[in-house]
């Protein structure tokens, strides 16, 4: 093969890959998503085996489309045991029980709940709660807690606290 071959190939290869990149590139506003985390972990024992959780999270859309919310999930995992998913609280019922539960503290953020929307590029605070079937105890101890954010789209955002050992 001659030398005119392979400067003929490399240029071309060149080409394509500054193509390949500048259209990754110009399309990255358009991967739905939100990235941030759990900020405070809040809870209130009912009774001996249920218990009330509040997160305090942050997220942040860095794509160039709304992030809308269908679903909210929460998943605990517990020290010793299968992860455990919370039932969702409503936000009439979170707003009730800032409002009558004063030990909680100051309700910080609004609640998140479905049909909300996280603008393009935009950071948000909001809140969550979730009841679960364990003692306090077990909530304190746990591994990890997760905040599932479901999207009208398709998209899964995931935020986590995990607690170091």
């Amino acid at each position: 093969m001659t030398k005119q071959f392979w400067t003929f190939l490399a240029i071309g290869l060149v080409v394509v890959g500054a193509i390949v990149g500048i259209s990754l590139y110009g399309n990255k506003g358009s991967h739905l998503e939100l990235v941030g985390g759990i900020l405070k972990v809040r809870t209130f024992q009912m009774n001996p085996n249920a218990t009330l959780v509040m997160l305090d999270f942050r997220a942040e859309n860095p794509s160039d489309v709304p992030f809308v919310v269908e679903t909210i999930e929460i998943e605990l995992t517990p020290a010793a045991g299968d992860p455990v998913v919370g039932m969702s609280i409503s936000k009439p019922d979170i707003e009730n029980v800032f409002k009558y539960e004063k030990f909680l503290g100051s309700k910080y953020n609004e609640v998140l709940s479905i049909r909300d929307k996280i603008a393009p590029h935009e950071k948000a605070d909001r809140m969550v709660g979730a009841r679960f079937d364990l003692p306090e105890s077990a909530i304190d101890a746990r591994k990890s807690i997760k905040i599932r954010i479901h999207d009208v789209a398709g998209p899964v955002a995931e935020l986590s606290e995990t607690k170091s050992k």
